[in-house]
């Protein structure tokens, strides 16, 4: 089985959460191709218009991405996997906070430049530029 293929037991879990196909209008795209779309677009990271031709029209596969996206769909899918896999006892809940100190390059430690910010953490700095010409 290819890697950018959903296997039958996941879309058994998560394909009855998807909307029915339109029965007017154009012919629908099949759900489990635009799914297999998106996940191979998120696996590469590659653009939209990317999309290999077996998926079919990039423009197809966005919007209803998009408008899954915009409904909640996508949220309850992953609500669903996510209790299957702790149902299953696949998945851990155990999180690592990582605490490591970032030290700010020595030109940035100054806070911020007047010259260029005039207001700075709610103070106005009493440096005005004029013509070139700082003044007090």
């Amino acid at each position: 089985m290819s890697r950018d293929v959903i296997s039958d037991e996941t879309w058994s879990v998560i394909g009855p959460l998807f909307p029915p196909a339109k029965t007017r209008g154009r012919p629908p795209v099949d759900r489990r191709v635009i799914v297999e779309a998106v996940v191979w677009r998120f696996r590469t990271g590659a653009p939209w218009r990317d999309l290999p031709e077996r998926f079919g029209n990039w423009n197809t596969i966005y919007r209803n991405f998009d408008r899954w996206a915009k409904d909640g769909l996508l949220a309850r899918v992953l609500e669903q996997v996510q209790g299957v896999a702790e149902r299953n006892g696949d998945i851990d809940w155990v999180a690592s906070i990582d605490s490591t100190i970032t030290r700010v390059h020595q030109h940035g430690a100054t806070g911020c430049d007047s010259l260029v910010w005039p207001r700075c953490d709610g103070l106005i700095w009493p440096r005005v530029r004029l013509a070139g010409v700082l003044t007090v």
